[in-house]
């Protein structure tokens, strides 16, 4: 072998395995089972978004994905514990929206999500929905606002938690329409589905993979959905844009990698998710549990430049309110 072949070969061996990953660009595949971390208990809608991609990913990248329920702290402690993990590939996170919320009202968290995590790729939307119950005196979201401008803070809403996606859409509503309605914190839909049924809270915003079943049962009301453009299972209900309050943001499942993971590895298991998450009957199932397909898919890239302004969005919104968790 000539010479300058030779001493090339020794430095690539002589790398770390993980530079030797990111020096063969694009041929990285694990060599042993992948850890894919959900930062929530079992059987929500991202336990099972997890589980899918698990069990398609497997047949792509030849590896098992094993995932592991690590809830605590909203995520923050499934998500901290990617962050730590080494950056070879072997370590896969897949979480929701409240994510891009922690850096703005959780005054201790031990990372920075836009820092210490590499996202890999959005793989579905969700939207959030403004909920009530289908026999009280709102049979749009002009009854609500109307009722709130007349009635103040005794118009209340519920969500699953301080600092969620549904709470600062709460927020947002109010700084928007210049409101008081009061927030009235869950520990999730089901929790507060008893009491948006019996008329103790005004409204409950809540995503729709927990609720669509209960609206299309009719027994609660959708009165607005936060989404770009209207859902395709709820395509009467407009979207807050359309009801006078531009804001679109619902909430999502997404996966990151340990922030510094070397760009073909980000990049293989991007087009490992993209392609799962495109299968038609994994589309199919996405759809009938009432989250959005992401169409166009998002490069690395493009999910870091998403999640980005999503944090600063957020951002924005809990200052505004002055939401914070101890």
């Amino acid at each position: 072998m000539h010479r300058r072949h030779l001493l090339a070969a020794a430095g690539l061996l002589a790398l770390p395995a993980i530079h030797r990953a990111a020096a063969q660009a694009g041929t990285w595949a694990p060599d042993r089972p992948i850890r894919l971390v959900y930062p929530y208990p079992p059987g929500g809608g991202g336990d099972i978004v997890s589980r899918i991609l698990a069990d398609r990913a497997r047949e792509l990248l030849g590896q098992p994905l094993l995932v592991e329920n690590r809830p605590g702290a909203a995520g923050l402690v499934g998500a901290e514990l990617v962050t730590r993990a080494p950056r070879d590939g072997h370590t896969l996170l897949v979480t929701a929206a409240a994510l891009s919320i922690a850096p703005s009202v959780y005054r201790r968290i031990t990372f920075d999500p836009l820092r210490d995590l590499a996202p890999v790729a959005l793989l579905t939307r969700l939207p959030l929905i403004v909920l009530t119950n289908p026999d009280g005196p709102f049979r749009s979201f002009a009854d609500l606002v109307a009722a709130a401008r007349r009635d103040g803070d005794r118009i209340t809403y519920g969500s699953f938690g301080i600092g969620s996606p549904p709470h600062l859409v709460g927020e947002r509503i109010n700084q928007e329409l210049g409101l008081t309605m009061t927030h009235v914190p869950y520990t999730g839909g089901a929790v507060a589905l008893p009491q948006m049924l019996k008329g103790e809270i005004s409204v409950g915003i809540f995503d729709g993979m927990s609720m669509l079943p209960h609206v299309q049962q009719g027994r609660l009301r959708a009165l607005a959905v936060t989404a770009a453009r209207r859902t395709p299972q709820l395509p009467e209900v407009p979207t807050l844009r359309e009801s006078g309050v531009p804001h679109d943001i619902g909430t999502w499942h997404g996966a990151f990698m340990p922030g510094g993971t070397p760009e073909p590895i980000v990049r293989r298991m991007n087009e490992v998710c993209v392609q799962v998450m495109g299968m038609p009957e994994v589309r199919e199932r996405v759809v009938t549990g009432g989250a959005v397909p992401v169409e166009p898919p998002l490069s690395p890239a493009g999910w870091a430049a998403a999640f980005a302004e999503e944090v600063r969005a957020w951002a924005a919104v809990a200052e505004r309110a002055r939401v914070a968790v101890e």
